[in-house]
């Protein structure tokens, strides 16, 4: 039963992070829609846009906790798996230190309040929002 249930959050994972991929242009985050744009003549990429759709009302980085589920979710931790686990892990809490760094460059204020009412990689829980 208990490696059903970790199974189950192992898809669970790969499945937050492959819809939260496209919740925030699937296309832009692999670099395609900076690349193809100018190649068929389209101009200048856009002004980013802080948006929050659906994941991303409530956490500020579904996509990393789904990595982290998905890495950790095993019914059998090999030392070669937790030696993964341990690393990926370091380098995305690393990441995203200096994601959230660009991120307020680029959109202030706005990502300040954003930052105030979601969570980092859980929904912030217990607090009423503005």
């Amino acid at each position: 039963m208990a490696a059903a249930v970790l199974w189950g959050l192992f898809g669970l994972g790969w499945l937050v992070v492959l819809v939260s991929t496209f919740l925030i242009s699937h296309f832009e985050l692999f670099g395609l829609a900076q690349a193809w744009g100018p190649a068929k003549g389209a101009g200048e990429v856009a002004a980013p846009v802080l948006r929050t759709p659906f994941f991303y009302r409530h956490v500020r980085h579904p996509l990393y906790s789904g990595f982290f589920l998905a890495f950790w979710a095993t019914p059998q931790m090999s030392a070669g798996h937790l030696l993964l686990a341990i690393g990926v892990s370091v380098y995305m809490l690393i990441g995203i230190f200096y994601e959230e760094r660009d991120l307020i460059s680029t959109f202030g204020e706005d990502y300040r309040a954003y930052r105030a009412r979601a969570g980092m990689l859980t929904p912030k829980f217990g607090r009423k929002r503005a």
